[in-house]
């Protein structure tokens, strides 16, 4: 049987194959530090948008996340049922669901803080010299490539 990296397919797109196999991997461990922190993965990016700025309504977290309408309302539910945050209809629109950190979700500061400074020592322990700052270099660059995918011929 075949590791991942010896996929015969993977060897028509070997850039894109590492960018997932990179992605999988590093998702896969912070979900690791993040389950010690009794966190699901993509609730922290939602916490480290409350604690730059709370008092959001659900929208403009939808916005400042990236993540489709239905992942955030099942993250911030499970996120109030923890005592994390409360979500309440604000004043003028009572359709309108304003996020709100708890005292227990502002405690989570440090932790996450800790948590991505592991993430980050553990990510670049191997890189030596320039080659941390290369790696976001051609990172940006492969993320723009992939956002103006419009431009190239055959995209959808």
């Amino acid at each position: 049987m075949r590791g991942p990296t010896e996929l015969g397919l993977a060897t028509v797109g070997p850039v894109s194959f590492a960018v997932f196999a990179l992605a999988r991997t590093h998702r896969g461990f912070a979900a690791e530090l993040l389950r010690g922190l009794g966190l699901y993965p993509g609730q922290e990016l939602l916490l480290m948008q409350l604690l730059d700025r709370d008092h959001q309504t659900q929208s403009e977290l939808l916005e400042a996340v990236g993540l489709d309408h239905s992942t955030v309302s099942r993250s911030l539910r499970r996120m109030q049922e923890a005592g994390l945050l409360h979500r309440e209809p604000t004043e003028s629109d009572r359709r309108i669901l304003r996020v709100s950190l708890t005292d227990r979700g502002r405690a989570l500061r440090g932790p996450l803080e800790e948590m991505w400074a592991t993430l980050e020592r553990v990510t670049v322990s191997d890189l030596e010299g320039d080659l941390a700052q290369r790696f976001l270099d051609a990172a940006d660059r492969i993320q723009r490539a992939v956002e103006s995918r419009s431009d190239q011929p055959g995209a959808t």
